[in-house]
């Protein structure tokens, strides 16, 4: 951890402005050197399997009343690849920002100087919030606008205006905070690096296989994962899609990221205000 990050963290003891807090955590997220390189390289591959996508689309597209092309063209921009690759930079970043902090020793100069424990999560919280959300609507704008502009040589390209484009590209863009708040409540609670990733990679990727839409229990379960959330927000058309005996709605995916966003912010406020004194 930087010099700059250290100091920005330990002047001015005290009840410290909420500003300052959000200053000192902007400075230590950036502070980590592997973080450009990871959002960098997440971006690039979630742009790259866009393009493979949409160029698998316009060399199959057989013109004709065939119905389901709509979804093909908004799925040829952002497909479970990109929404893997988003789990993968979103949550392990997430975990890894806190993990390194306690690893480096950072963590006691900042709750030495910041009294109010709570604050400081919350502080470093909102930045990961704004910066992965930042990430997440540039990678998906990118990956949708290159999309349909190969796909629109068949003439099935979709703009931005497009009903249910925006809501698809809307769905990717928040699926990167709220994984990346799941991995920095797992990193509070865990505080190892590698335990942290992988408690990240367990609870986004593979819980959601076990449980299926066979029993109304288990379909409850999946629809409240942010991964089938997801998955259920980025159907907009259900043309071609099996019917499941237990649908989940739109208002139950969008609800179901403000839960886990909310959730895991406060449990990771809860565990550091009674862990670190």
């Amino acid at each position: 951890m930087s010099t700059l990050a250290m100091t920005a963290t330990t002047t001015a003891p005290g009840r410290a402005r909420f500003r300052d807090l959000l200053a000192a955590e902007w400075i230590k997220f950036w502070s980590l050197r592997s973080t450009p390189w990871v959002l960098l390289l997440g971006a690039a591959v979630v742009v790259l399997a866009a393009v493979k996508n949409a160029t698998y689309t316009y060399d199959h597209f057989e013109p004709g009343p065939t119905a389901g092309y709509h979804q093909a063209a908004l799925d040829s921009a952002f497909s479970a690849v990109g929404a893997d690759v988003v789990m993968l930079v979103g949550g392990g970043l997430g975990a890894f920002v806190v993990v390194c902090e306690y690893a480096s020793g950072l963590i006691r100069a900042s709750l030495a100087a910041v009294p109010d424990r709570r604050a400081l999560l919350l502080a470093k919280a909102a930045v990961l919030t704004g910066v992965m959300l930042g990430w997440g609507a540039t990678v998906s704008g990118t990956a949708f606008g290159v999309a349909q502009a190969i796909i629109g040589g068949r003439g099935i390209g979709l703009p931005i205006t497009d009903p249910g484009a925006f809501r698809f590209v809307a769905a990717a863009a928040l699926f990167a905070p709220v994984c990346a708040l799941v991995g920095l409540c797992l990193g509070v609670l865990i505080r190892h690096t590698a335990a942290s990733v992988v408690s990240t990679i367990l609870v986004l990727f593979f819980v959601p296989s076990f449980f299926t839409d066979t029993y109304h229990w288990s379909a409850d379960v999946a629809h409240a994962l942010p991964f089938t959330a997801w998955r259920r927000l980025a159907q907009v058309d259900l043309t071609n899609q099996r019917v499941s005996p237990y649908p989940a709605t739109v208002e139950s995916g969008w609800i179901t990221f403000a839960v886990w966003s909310v959730a895991a912010v406060a449990i990771a406020a809860l565990t550091i205000r009674r862990r670190d004194h």
